[in-house]
């Protein structure tokens, strides 16, 4: 009697391996979905494939070539995709891991009084009267994150906040009005705040830089954006859709 013989074992760890990966690469592509960077895996990923059937095929000097453009891959890797490389790490860090009752942006997140009934009408009313005067505004409310990293980039007001002040930083005339106002709390943090663009390639072509900038904060942030068109005069309200 002959036994059977078999020349792969599977362990439940190789199993959970191959999970991972799986969720991995699939989380990869969510991140760079709708963007130029999706071409530039696929040829990446196409060119590995070619390694290991070469490497498969015992072809020495051509797996040895591929073999060295594999090795520096890493860096290429890095060099190539560090703006989503970056989008993933703020990701990870913005998202809640397990659920709400327990997260690592619970753990680290900073505790600010959230944006009281009036404040919050102070807004809308801003936003009403610009949306009828088709004065462009780009307004961050801040939820979890206090983001520092955006705030610095404009000039600090930390004062209360008020539709007047609100309409009139983003006067054309006014030297403020060029950029993003965030609120924290129940403060205007600070105005001419620089937002990142969002680099998806799925957007309406007559989307300006206000849009995109406001589409590519909550990428990476859970902020919520108040984005008014000087065009149409439309107001538009952005922030990252929760699947939990």
């Amino acid at each position: 009697m002959l036994n059977t013989i078999l020349f792969i074992t599977v362990r439940f760890l190789d199993l959970v391996d191959i999970f991972l990966v799986a969720f991995l690469m699939y989380q990869i592509y969510m991140l760079i979905r709708g963007t130029v960077a999706i071409n530039i895996f696929v040829g990446i990923f196409s060119v590995y494939l070619l390694w290991l059937i070469v490497k498969a095929l015992n072809m020495n000097l051509l797996s040895s070539i591929l073999g060295q453009f594999i090795g520096v891959g890493v860096i290429a890797l890095i060099i190539v995709f560090q703006q989503e490389l970056r989008r993933f790490l703020l990701m990870i860090g913005t998202r809640y891991i397990f659920n709400r009752k327990f997260s690592f942006e619970q753990l680290f997140s900073y505790n600010h009084q959230a944006i009281n009934k009036f404040n919050l009408n102070a807004i809308i009313n801003a936003c009403k009267r610009m949306s009828k005067s088709k004065t462009g505004a780009l307004i961050v409310i801040a939820t979890k994150s206090e983001l520092s990293t955006y705030v610095q980039t404009g000039d600090i007001i930390n004062a209360d906040i008020s539709n007047r002040l609100l309409e009139s930083i983003f006067f054309k005339n006014n030297p403020l009005h060029d950029g993003a106002v965030v609120i924290v709390g129940n403060k205007i943090k600070a105005a001419r705040c620089v937002l990142p663009l969002s680099n998806r390639t799925d957007l309406p072509a007559d989307l300006g830089l206000r849009h995109r900038a406001s589409i590519g904060l909550t990428e990476i942030t859970d902020a919520i954006v108040i984005a008014v068109s000087e065009e149409s005069g439309r107001t538009y309200f952005i922030f990252k859709k929760r699947l939990d």
